[in-house]
């Protein structure tokens, strides 16, 4: 079984961030993770990061992973099932059933897609289904997709594809949308995107990849020919497997003093999962700096909160 100094859950803006923080202590360092970036892999136009007047969310990210890798972290793609507290330190494992040993762990993962939960979704998940318009957009060049959802995210994901495919339904289950009216506006006017209001998914079908999308409303249905269908219908925390280590909110955030420590000492937490206000891409890595420098003063047996004497 492999040990580790620090093992950090999740690879977007915090956890990449405090990696290179604990590499750069000499920490030995472990990022357990799904997918690379977070989610500032879905924004195509990031302007408030600072050093940068203007950066794709991919191009970011791709920065922040090469330089975690330049001081050293380790990446293991996976999913986190159990963690285990132990007489010193924990067990990390995953849902393969890979264990890890480590001192210290940061919980980075910030938040999850909300799916659909209908038919066929997770059978042609990454097969067509798509939570990220940034990341495959450029596959759907000259074909039809549709768009799931009336917020800001949404409208912007559609706007994004009618870049590459040729036609777009944007599909949202109420009469009206959530985002801003500017976004609405233009939306409108594009020849690309049929609007669709008052519709709920119903089903993804297709052999190999995504033939077709079936909606319905109270008094009918219909089933699209489509190529791909990107859910954009918000995010959610997935902590309840945490209840029992770490403190929770009601909304299910974990909770973290100043220091980025939670109830359970030696497990830190960092960016979107946290308690924190504004997520922003900049205040998770700040938070994420904090969590890195923290566990490397819980090893060291450091407690205090003075770092500048």
């Amino acid at each position: 079984m492999e040990n580790y100094d620090v093992i950090i859950i999740g690879a977007g803006a915090a956890g990449l961030t405090a990696a290179i923080y604990t590499c750069r202590k000499k920490l030995k360092t472990a990022i357990i993770t799904l997918d690379i970036g977070g989610q500032t892999m879905l924004t195509n136009h990031i302007e408030n990061y600072p050093g940068f007047d203007l950066i794709p969310g991919p191009e970011l990210m791709s920065k922040f992973e090469q330089q975690a890798s330049k001081f050293g972290a380790e990446m293991i793609m996976g999913e986190v099932e159990l963690i285990k507290k132990k007489k010193i330190g924990f067990t990390v494992e995953l849902k393969n059933k890979e264990t890890y040993d480590t001192k210290t762990i940061i919980l980075a993962f910030g938040k999850t897609a909300r799916r659909m939960n209908i038919p066929g979704e997770d059978k042609f998940f990454g097969r067509g289904v798509s939570t990220c318009a940034t990341c495959d957009a450029p596959f759907y060049k000259e074909k039809t997709v549709a768009v799931i959802g009336g917020g800001n995210s949404a409208l912007e994901a559609a706007e994004l594809l009618t870049q590459f495919a040729k036609k777009v339904y944007l599909i949202h289950r109420r009469n009206e949308f959530r985002a801003d009216e500017v976004t609405i506006e233009k939306i409108k006017k594009m020849k690309k995107i049929e609007i669709l209001l008052n519709w709920l998914p119903e089903e993804v079908k297709g052999d190999k990849f995504v033939e077709s999308f079936t909606i319905k409303n109270a008094k009918d249905e219909k089933t699209l020919k489509v190529d791909g269908v990107f859910v954009e219908i918000g995010y959610e925390l997935k902590t309840d497997w945490l209840k029992s280590l770490v403190n929770l909110t009601d909304s299910g955030e974990i909770k973290i003093d100043e220091r980025c420590r939670t109830s359970q000492a030696g497990i830190f937490a960092a960016g979107d999962v946290t308690t924190v206000p504004f997520k922003q891409t900049v205040i998770s890595a700040g938070e994420g700096a904090k969590a890195g420098l923290e566990s490397y003063k819980y090893i060291k047996g450091d407690t205090t909160a003075i770092d500048w004497k």
